[in-house]
């Protein structure tokens, strides 16, 4: 029997849990899921190299500390349509590849809901918990 490993996308902010919340999110996500392949697309590789160049000097060096996480995701490239938002080329991707999205932000999960995507988030500061039912 071969078990397909879980794709699961990774949002930026996810990768800012590791040092906010000493959490390590490689090891919960097998907890979780068991095999998984966290992929990282290009759009959100842009959107963090764009963090450290701007804002506060914390948020540029967290920025920095989630690139070097990234790099241990496989890193997909995507195109950003005209108009399109990050979010919303993860919303689209995560719906073609029918994956999971690993993300703490409140708004994006609603709108993955809302498709039928299922999310990976931070519960209470301490552990991932799934919402939805994990994709094969």
């Amino acid at each position: 029997m071969v078990t397909l490993m879980v794709k699961v996308i990774f949002d930026s902010n996810f990768l800012f849990v590791p040092f906010q919340f000493r959490i390590n999110v490689f090891e919960e996500l097998e907890t979780l899921l068991g095999k998984c392949e966290p992929v990282i697309l290009s759009t959100t590789m842009e959107e963090l190299q764009s963090l450290t160049q701007k804002r506060s000097t914390k948020i540029q060096s967290q920025a920095a500390t989630a690139l070097d996480l990234a790099n241990r995701c496989k890193v997909v490239e995507v195109e950003r349509v005209h108009g399109e938002s990050y979010d919303d080329v993860i919303v689209r991707t995560s719906k073609e590849w029918r994956c999971a999205v690993a993300t703490n932000d409140a708004k994006l999960r609603k709108r993955l809901r809302q498709v039928g995507v299922t999310t990976i988030f931070l519960r209470q500061r301490s552990h991932l918990q799934i919402e939805g039912s994990i994709p094969h």
